[in-house]
Protein backbone atom coordinates (compact mmCIF):
# COMPACT_ATOMS: atom_id res chain seq x y z
CA UNK A 1 0.00 0.00 0.00
CA UNK A 2 1.16 3.34 -1.26
CA UNK A 3 0.06 6.85 0.60
CA UNK A 4 -2.05 6.64 3.90
CA UNK A 5 -3.05 9.55 5.58
CA UNK A 6 -3.73 9.31 9.22
CA UNK A 7 -6.14 11.15 11.65
CA UNK A 8 -3.89 10.67 14.64
CA UNK A 9 -0.15 10.27 14.99
CA UNK A 10 1.44 7.13 15.45
CA UNK A 11 1.71 7.87 19.20
CA UNK A 12 -1.78 7.83 19.92
CA UNK A 13 -2.94 5.33 17.62
CA UNK A 14 -2.24 2.54 20.39
CA UNK A 15 -5.77 0.55 21.52
CA UNK A 16 -8.06 2.74 19.32
CA UNK A 17 -10.80 1.40 16.62
CA UNK A 18 -9.33 1.86 13.20
CA UNK A 19 -11.36 2.92 10.50
CA UNK A 20 -9.98 2.39 6.64
CA UNK A 21 -11.30 4.78 4.51
CA UNK A 22 -11.38 3.92 0.41
CA UNK A 23 -11.93 6.90 -1.96
CA UNK A 24 -13.98 6.78 -5.09
CA UNK A 25 -12.53 6.34 -8.52
CA UNK A 26 -10.43 9.45 -10.48
CA UNK A 27 -9.93 10.83 -6.99
CA UNK A 28 -7.66 10.74 -4.00
CA UNK A 29 -7.24 10.47 -0.64
CA UNK A 30 -7.50 14.09 0.37
CA UNK A 31 -11.52 13.14 -0.25
CA UNK A 32 -11.35 11.20 2.51
CA UNK A 33 -9.36 13.08 4.96
CA UNK A 34 -11.77 16.10 4.75
CA UNK A 35 -14.09 13.84 6.49
CA UNK A 36 -11.90 13.43 9.34
CA UNK A 37 -13.01 15.84 11.81
CA UNK A 38 -16.80 14.85 11.28
CA UNK A 39 -15.88 11.40 12.67
CA UNK A 40 -15.60 10.18 16.33
CA UNK A 41 -12.96 11.40 17.58
CA UNK A 42 -12.38 7.81 19.64
CA UNK A 43 -11.50 6.19 15.85
CA UNK A 44 -7.84 6.79 14.36
CA UNK A 45 -8.89 6.95 10.42
CA UNK A 46 -6.94 5.68 7.66
CA UNK A 47 -7.35 7.20 4.02
CA UNK A 48 -5.80 5.19 1.18
CA UNK A 49 -4.53 6.03 -1.52
CA UNK A 50 -5.54 3.34 -4.18
CA UNK A 51 -3.00 2.09 -6.26
CA UNK A 52 -4.04 2.33 -10.09
CA UNK A 53 -3.42 5.85 -11.76
CA UNK A 54 -6.10 6.76 -13.75
CA UNK A 55 -5.12 10.12 -14.72
CA UNK A 56 -3.93 12.64 -12.80
CA UNK A 57 -6.17 10.47 -9.93
CA UNK A 58 -6.25 6.66 -8.78
CA UNK A 59 -8.54 3.96 -8.32
CA UNK A 60 -8.84 0.47 -7.17
CA UNK A 61 -9.41 -0.95 -10.36
CA UNK A 62 -10.21 0.02 -14.28
CA UNK A 63 -14.44 0.56 -14.27
CA UNK A 64 -16.57 1.83 -17.14
CA UNK A 65 -20.32 3.51 -16.62
CA UNK A 66 -21.47 -0.02 -16.52
CA UNK A 67 -19.09 -0.41 -13.66
CA UNK A 68 -17.70 -3.45 -15.47
CA UNK A 69 -14.93 -4.81 -13.74
CA UNK A 70 -11.52 -6.98 -14.37
CA UNK A 71 -11.59 -10.01 -11.35
CA UNK A 72 -8.11 -10.53 -11.25
CA UNK A 73 -7.97 -6.57 -10.92
CA UNK A 74 -10.57 -6.62 -7.97
CA UNK A 75 -8.96 -9.31 -6.12
CA UNK A 76 -5.39 -7.87 -6.76
CA UNK A 77 -6.34 -4.47 -4.96
CA UNK A 78 -8.16 -6.31 -2.64
CA UNK A 79 -5.23 -8.03 -1.37
CA UNK A 80 -2.86 -4.93 -1.52
CA UNK A 81 -5.32 -3.66 1.37
CA UNK A 82 -5.45 -6.83 3.42
CA UNK A 83 -2.17 -6.90 3.67
CA UNK A 84 -1.79 -3.27 4.73
CA UNK A 85 -4.58 -4.23 7.52
CA UNK A 86 -2.81 -6.80 8.61
CA UNK A 87 0.49 -4.37 9.42
CA UNK A 88 -1.47 -2.45 11.37
CA UNK A 89 -4.06 -4.28 13.22
CA UNK A 90 -2.40 -5.22 16.20
CA UNK A 91 -2.33 -2.24 17.10
CA UNK A 92 -6.05 -1.80 17.03
CA UNK A 93 -9.03 -2.87 19.30
CA UNK A 94 -11.07 -3.04 15.97
CA UNK A 95 -11.12 -2.85 12.71
CA UNK A 96 -14.11 -1.06 10.46
CA UNK A 97 -14.38 0.07 7.09
CA UNK A 98 -15.40 3.23 4.94
CA UNK A 99 -16.11 3.53 1.34
CA UNK A 100 -16.94 5.97 -1.03
CA UNK A 101 -18.46 5.51 -4.50
CA UNK A 102 -15.72 2.69 -5.87
CA UNK A 103 -14.83 2.69 -2.16
CA UNK A 104 -17.97 1.33 -1.66
CA UNK A 105 -17.09 -1.86 -3.72
CA UNK A 106 -13.71 -2.48 -2.23
CA UNK A 107 -15.07 -1.96 1.13
CA UNK A 108 -17.74 -4.63 0.37
CA UNK A 109 -15.23 -6.84 -1.37
CA UNK A 110 -13.17 -6.76 1.57
CA UNK A 111 -15.96 -7.44 4.12
CA UNK A 112 -17.37 -10.90 1.75
CA UNK A 113 -13.60 -12.50 1.95
CA UNK A 114 -13.09 -12.17 5.22
CA UNK A 115 -16.58 -11.14 7.29
CA UNK A 116 -15.27 -12.13 10.50
CA UNK A 117 -12.09 -9.35 10.20
CA UNK A 118 -14.14 -6.07 10.52
CA UNK A 119 -16.61 -4.66 13.25
CA UNK A 120 -18.66 -2.42 11.07
CA UNK A 121 -18.81 -1.47 7.44
CA UNK A 122 -19.99 2.29 5.80
CA UNK A 123 -20.60 2.41 2.27
CA UNK A 124 -21.17 6.13 0.54
CA UNK A 125 -23.04 6.27 -2.26
CA UNK A 126 -21.62 3.32 -4.29
CA UNK A 127 -22.64 0.04 -4.91
CA UNK A 128 -21.64 -3.65 -4.13
CA UNK A 129 -19.78 -5.87 -6.82
CA UNK A 130 -22.41 -8.36 -9.08
CA UNK A 131 -19.70 -10.93 -9.44
CA UNK A 132 -19.92 -14.75 -9.52
CA UNK A 133 -16.42 -15.80 -8.27
CA UNK A 134 -17.38 -13.29 -5.20
CA UNK A 135 -20.46 -14.86 -4.59
CA UNK A 136 -19.39 -17.92 -4.65
CA UNK A 137 -16.30 -17.16 -2.12
CA UNK A 138 -18.61 -15.60 0.62
CA UNK A 139 -19.91 -17.55 4.09
CA UNK A 140 -21.83 -15.42 6.60
CA UNK A 141 -22.20 -16.92 9.69
CA UNK A 142 -23.72 -14.18 10.86
CA UNK A 143 -25.38 -10.60 9.65
CA UNK A 144 -22.32 -7.90 10.00
CA UNK A 145 -23.73 -3.86 10.81
CA UNK A 146 -23.71 -1.85 7.27
CA UNK A 147 -24.65 1.33 7.05
CA UNK A 148 -25.24 2.03 3.19
CA UNK A 149 -26.15 6.43 2.38
CA UNK A 150 -27.29 7.59 -0.84
CA UNK A 151 -29.48 10.35 -3.19
CA UNK A 152 -31.85 7.88 -5.06
CA UNK A 153 -30.95 10.60 -7.94
CA UNK A 154 -27.74 9.71 -8.19
CA UNK A 155 -26.74 9.94 -11.85
CA UNK A 156 -23.47 7.75 -11.18
CA UNK A 157 -24.33 4.63 -9.77
CA UNK A 158 -26.40 3.00 -12.43
CA UNK A 159 -30.09 1.45 -11.54
CA UNK A 160 -28.97 -2.34 -12.30
CA UNK A 161 -26.19 -1.84 -9.72
CA UNK A 162 -28.42 -0.36 -7.35
CA UNK A 163 -31.02 -3.34 -7.10
CA UNK A 164 -28.55 -5.72 -6.95
CA UNK A 165 -26.68 -3.48 -4.14
CA UNK A 166 -30.13 -3.96 -2.35
CA UNK A 167 -30.46 -7.54 -2.70
CA UNK A 168 -27.13 -8.52 -1.79
CA UNK A 169 -27.26 -6.18 1.78
CA UNK A 170 -30.37 -6.94 2.26
CA UNK A 171 -29.60 -10.74 2.77
CA UNK A 172 -26.45 -10.43 3.86
CA UNK A 173 -25.77 -7.53 6.28
CA UNK A 174 -28.03 -5.93 9.24
CA UNK A 175 -28.31 -2.87 7.15
CA UNK A 176 -29.18 0.80 8.14
CA UNK A 177 -29.85 2.28 5.02
CA UNK A 178 -30.29 6.38 4.74
CA UNK A 179 -31.04 8.69 1.49
CA UNK A 180 -30.00 11.98 0.93
CA UNK A 181 -32.14 13.77 -1.10
CA UNK A 182 -29.77 16.71 -3.10
CA UNK A 183 -26.97 15.17 -2.19
CA UNK A 184 -25.97 14.06 -5.21
CA UNK A 185 -23.11 11.42 -5.87
CA UNK A 186 -21.24 13.42 -2.99
CA UNK A 187 -20.76 12.72 1.18
CA UNK A 188 -22.32 15.77 2.94
CA UNK A 189 -22.29 16.36 7.06
CA UNK A 190 -25.86 15.57 7.59
CA UNK A 191 -24.68 11.92 6.19
CA UNK A 192 -21.61 12.60 8.27
CA UNK A 193 -23.74 12.57 11.30
CA UNK A 194 -26.36 9.79 10.80
CA UNK A 195 -22.44 7.92 9.97
CA UNK A 196 -21.15 8.64 13.45
CA UNK A 197 -24.04 7.68 14.91
CA UNK A 198 -23.72 4.04 13.35
CA UNK A 199 -20.08 4.09 14.26
CA UNK A 200 -20.93 5.11 18.10
CA UNK A 201 -23.32 1.85 18.28
CA UNK A 202 -21.93 -0.51 16.43
CA UNK A 203 -17.95 -0.37 17.52
CA UNK A 204 -17.96 1.85 20.85
CA UNK A 205 -21.00 0.86 22.64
Amino acid sequence: MGTVEWSKPEDERAGTPLLVMMHGYGTDEARMVNLFGCLPPEFTCAALRAPKVIGDHYGWFLLDYFLTHDFADVISATNSVFEWINSVKAQHSSVSLLGFSQGMAMASTLLRLRPHDFRAVVGLSGFVLDNELLAMSESFDSRPPFFWGRDKADLVINDEAIEHTAKWLNRNTQLTARTYPGLGHAMSKTEMVDVSAFLRHYVLR
